[in-house]
Protein backbone atom coordinates (compact mmCIF):
# COMPACT_ATOMS: atom_id res chain seq x y z
CA UNK A 1 0.00 0.00 0.00
CA UNK A 2 1.24 3.03 -1.02
CA UNK A 3 0.66 6.79 -0.49
CA UNK A 4 -1.92 8.02 -3.24
CA UNK A 5 -1.74 12.19 -4.25
CA UNK A 6 -4.90 13.50 -6.02
CA UNK A 7 -5.35 16.28 -8.51
CA UNK A 8 -9.03 17.05 -8.96
CA UNK A 9 -10.05 20.13 -11.05
CA UNK A 10 -13.23 21.00 -11.71
CA UNK A 11 -14.11 24.18 -13.86
CA UNK A 12 -17.82 26.16 -13.25
CA UNK A 13 -19.92 26.68 -16.46
CA UNK A 14 -20.03 30.46 -16.74
CA UNK A 15 -22.47 31.99 -13.92
CA UNK A 16 -22.23 28.73 -11.65
CA UNK A 17 -18.76 29.81 -10.39
CA UNK A 18 -20.31 30.58 -6.58
CA UNK A 19 -22.72 27.88 -6.51
CA UNK A 20 -20.02 25.23 -7.49
CA UNK A 21 -17.67 27.16 -4.53
CA UNK A 22 -20.32 26.57 -2.05
CA UNK A 23 -20.40 23.35 -3.14
CA UNK A 24 -16.96 22.27 -2.86
CA UNK A 25 -16.62 24.04 0.14
CA UNK A 26 -19.47 21.74 1.80
CA UNK A 27 -17.50 18.42 1.36
CA UNK A 28 -14.12 19.34 2.28
CA UNK A 29 -15.32 19.34 6.41
CA UNK A 30 -17.26 15.77 5.85
CA UNK A 31 -13.88 14.42 4.14
CA UNK A 32 -11.17 15.65 6.25
CA UNK A 33 -12.95 13.17 8.84
CA UNK A 34 -12.63 10.24 6.54
CA UNK A 35 -10.38 7.52 7.71
CA UNK A 36 -7.52 7.23 5.54
CA UNK A 37 -7.55 11.19 4.33
CA UNK A 38 -3.94 12.96 4.84
CA UNK A 39 -4.83 16.36 2.98
CA UNK A 40 -7.81 17.38 1.27
CA UNK A 41 -7.16 21.36 0.56
CA UNK A 42 -9.59 23.60 -1.69
CA UNK A 43 -8.16 26.05 -4.41
CA UNK A 44 -9.08 28.65 -6.63
CA UNK A 45 -7.02 29.28 -9.80
CA UNK A 46 -6.19 32.83 -9.47
CA UNK A 47 -5.71 33.49 -13.30
CA UNK A 48 -8.78 31.91 -14.79
CA UNK A 49 -11.59 31.90 -11.50
CA UNK A 50 -14.11 29.16 -12.47
CA UNK A 51 -11.37 26.23 -12.16
CA UNK A 52 -11.47 24.97 -8.16
CA UNK A 53 -8.37 22.57 -7.99
CA UNK A 54 -8.46 20.15 -4.76
CA UNK A 55 -4.90 18.69 -3.59
CA UNK A 56 -5.64 15.65 -1.66
CA UNK A 57 -3.23 12.94 -0.53
CA UNK A 58 -4.88 9.43 0.72
CA UNK A 59 -3.18 6.75 2.72
CA UNK A 60 -4.01 4.71 -0.01
CA UNK A 61 -6.06 3.24 -3.29
CA UNK A 62 -8.90 1.27 -0.70
CA UNK A 63 -8.94 5.17 1.65
CA UNK A 64 -9.67 7.20 -1.98
CA UNK A 65 -12.15 4.51 -3.16
CA UNK A 66 -14.01 4.38 0.00
CA UNK A 67 -14.02 8.55 -0.72
CA UNK A 68 -15.72 8.50 -4.24
CA UNK A 69 -18.61 6.00 -3.01
CA UNK A 70 -19.28 8.15 0.13
CA UNK A 71 -22.63 9.96 1.01
CA UNK A 72 -21.66 12.98 1.02
CA UNK A 73 -19.30 12.45 -2.22
CA UNK A 74 -22.34 10.88 -4.11
CA UNK A 75 -25.09 14.07 -3.10
CA UNK A 76 -22.22 16.49 -4.13
CA UNK A 77 -21.59 14.81 -7.57
CA UNK A 78 -25.76 14.95 -8.15
CA UNK A 79 -25.79 18.32 -7.01
CA UNK A 80 -23.16 19.56 -9.26
CA UNK A 81 -23.78 17.65 -12.77
CA UNK A 82 -25.36 21.12 -14.72
CA UNK A 83 -22.66 23.66 -13.01
CA UNK A 84 -19.56 21.77 -14.33
CA UNK A 85 -18.24 22.40 -17.42
CA UNK A 86 -14.80 20.49 -17.05
CA UNK A 87 -13.68 17.62 -14.70
CA UNK A 88 -10.17 16.43 -14.55
CA UNK A 89 -8.61 13.87 -12.12
CA UNK A 90 -5.52 12.78 -11.59
CA UNK A 91 -3.71 10.04 -9.44
CA UNK A 92 -0.58 9.51 -8.86
CA UNK A 93 1.40 7.62 -6.40
CA UNK A 94 3.83 8.86 -4.16
CA UNK A 95 7.68 7.65 -4.74
CA UNK A 96 9.69 9.89 -3.26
Amino acid sequence: MSEITVVAISVAKPGHEEQLRAALEGIVGPTRKEQGVLQYDLHRDVQEPRRFVFVERWVSEEALAAHAKSAHIQAYRKAVADWIEHAEIRVASKIA
